[in-house]
C-alpha cells in the first residue's frame, strides 16, 4: 500500500459510527479495529482518511446486517492539513465497503472522495463521482 503524502489527523476511533457510502447494501457502520494501527498499550487505535478498518454494519439490509467486514474511510470531518498547505474538511464521516485485496465491494461510490483514498486506492477512484 503506498503511503500518503501528508499526516494525516486520525478522528475516527473504535466505537464510531459511520456512513457507508456505496451501493453495497450496508447503510451504517461501526468501526471495531483499525488494521495496520501501531499504538500505545491500553490507548484507542484512530483511523483517518486513507485508512483500512474492519467494522461492524449495524443498518443495511438484512442479509448484510451483523457482518464483519472491511472499509476504507473516504472522508472525515474532521479537518486535515495536506502537504501543500490546504486545509481540508467534510461534512461527514463515510467509508466504502472493500475485500481484502482492497478492490470495492460496491459497483458505485455515492459521494465525494479524497484524493489520499485516490492515491492508496485507485479502483475506488475511479467509482467514484468526484475526486477533492
Amino acid at each position: 500500500m503506498k503511503g500518503l503524502a501528508s499526516k494525516m489527523t486520525k478522528s475516527l476511533q473504535i466505537g464510531s459510527t459511520i456512513k457507508c457510502d456505496d451501493n453495497s447494501g450496508a447503510k451504517t457502520l461501526e468501526i471495531i479495529a483499525v488494521l495496520r494501527y501501531k499504538g500505545r498499550r491500553r490507548r484507542i487505535a484512530r483511523a483517518g482518511v486513507g485508512d483500512v478498518i474492519i467494522c461492524s454494519v449495524k443498518k443495511g439490509k438484512p442479509e448484510i446486517r451483523k457482518k464483519v467486514v472491511r472499509a476504507v474511510i473516504t472522508r472525515q470531518r474532521k479537518e486535515f492539513r495536506r502537504a501543500n498547505g490546504l486545509r481540508i474538511k467534510f461534512e461527514d464521516n463515510a467509508a466504502v465497503l472493500v475485500d481484502d485485496t482492497g478492490l470495492p465491494k460496491g459497483t458505485e461510490i455515492k459521494g465525494v472522495v479524497a484524493k489520499e483514498v485516490a492515491e492508496r486506492f485507485a479502483k475506488i477512484a475511479t467509482l467514484a463521482k468526484n475526486v477533492v
